[in-house]
């Protein structure tokens, strides 16, 4: 069976459009016929091939963080509750508001069906299910626990998406709070300061240095103000073209990493991201071989996924896997003596999973620490800015009084 997107409209005049299940199209328009609706559309939800090619390629978008892990802890759920794959995913798919994401899960279903794999089934939806994911699957499904390895995904899941809103949540305040500052100033500069110091003009006394400051800033910013967001709109749209290219976007990675602090914390970010990947798929069952190159392209910035593929090719080649994280140097010396814990008493996969467990710790402790200093800092911002524009304005005051004494 084959899942089909439907158009119909009843006798009514009300249209109605859902996915269903059945054979062929013909079958399809039985069914609809069935419930008194006229069928307008019928299209199948993926591009059938020919049986034995492989999994269809379908076209569709992919699923955000919070629906990928919701979905990963139904289908674990089901799973260890002894329900046939099949009927799992039909019974996800039924709880699902989303239509496309419904269409999705009863096309991987129709897949199944046919007698593939669910992780080949997921395979023709590379964007909504990523390589770790379907990884992960195929190792449960050849261990024969796939149920539990769903639970360990959709805890993973979980947590990044987790983690992800925590630092939403973090940088919010922050945010609203650097818009509001730059919004007071550009509106005091634009619109208010014109006027107050157009008095002190036309009276033709010499102006204070810091005044003349504040008129020629004011005069640039209404003059120049939407040539430059226009400007500065088109280089961020040249960056984002320019970036989809390999030389330019290893380009841009590299420079990123040589800041001062931003530097740091990509690395800190991408090195906890490549060792939880790493114990996730571990522990999973997957070769260390393997899991290397897949936590490789779980790694955002380009060149350090390429250091790290120095490490997959160093243990392929029989080097532990301590010695060749710690020539890659972008490890912290505990995570490597965690590490080489692992290996020498054979927990590696567990020590794995602790080492990235503290590491994200400290990098969230350093990120609210940093979101932290970001606060003040925009608000002693804030009122530096409107007392310099207070005391150019009042100056200019307290000299025409001093000149009329």
């Amino acid at each position: 069976m084959a899942a089909y997107e439907y158009l119909a409209m009843c006798s009514a005049g009300r249209k109605s459009s859902g996915v269903i299940e059945a054979d062929s199209e013909r079958q399809v328009r039985q069914l609809l016929r069935e419930r008194q609706l006229v069928p307008l559309k019928v299209t199948a939800t993926q591009r059938q091939r020919v049986r034995g090619e492989g999994p269809a390629r379908p076209s569709g978008g992919g699923l955000n963080s919070a629906e990928l892990a919701l979905l990963t802890r139904q289908l674990a759920t089901l799973v260890q509750a002894a329900l046939p794959l099949e009927e799992t995913l039909a019974a996800v798919a039924a709880q699902c508001e989303k239509q496309r994401i419904k269409s999705m899960l009863l096309a991987v279903r129709a897949r199944v069906l046919e007698g593939y794999s669910l992780a080949s089934a997921l395979g023709g939806y590379p964007k909504a299910f990523p390589q770790l994911y379907r990884a992960t699957v195929a190792a449960g499904e050849r261990s024969g626990h796939l149920g539990q390895v769903l639970l360990k995904l959709a805890d993973y899941t979980e947590a990044r998406q987790a983690a992800r809103q925590q630092i939403q949540l973090a940088m919010l305040y922050p945010s609203i709070l650097m818009v509001a500052a730059f919004s007071i100033v550009g509106f005091l500069l634009g619109f208010v300061v014109p006027d107050v110091v157009q008095v002190f003009i036309d009276s033709g006394q010499t102006l204070p240095l810091l005044t003349r400051g504040l008129i020629a800033s004011s005069a640039l910013l209404r003059d120049f103000g939407l040539p430059v967001l226009g400007l500065l709109g088109l280089l961020v749209f040249s960056l984002r073209v320019a970036l989809r290219q390999p030389r330019h976007r290893e380009r841009w990675h590299a420079t990123l990493l040589q800041l001062p602090l931003i530097g740091r914390l990509l690395r800190a970010s991408d090195c906890t991201r490549f060792v939880s990947t790493l114990a996730i798929l571990g522990r999973s069952g997957v070769p260390l071989v393997d899991a290397l190159e897949i936590a490789c392209e779980v790694v955002a910035n380009e060149q350090i996924r390429t250091g790290l593929k120095d490490i997959a090719r160093g243990v392929r080649e029989g080097v532990s896997l301590t010695r060749a994280l710690e020539l890659n140097g972008s490890f912290p010396p505990m995570m490597l003596y965690m590490i080489a814990s692992g290996e020498r008493s054979g927990e590696l996969d567990n020590m794995l999973e602790r080492a990235a467990r503290q590491q994200e710790e400290q990098l969230a402790n350093r990120i609210a620490l940093l979101v932290g200093l970001f606060e003040p800092a925009m608000l002693v911002f804030m009122g530096a800015s409107v007392l310099i524009i207070v005391l150019a304005i009042l100056m200019p005051i307290l000299s025409l009084n001093q000149l009329i004494t």
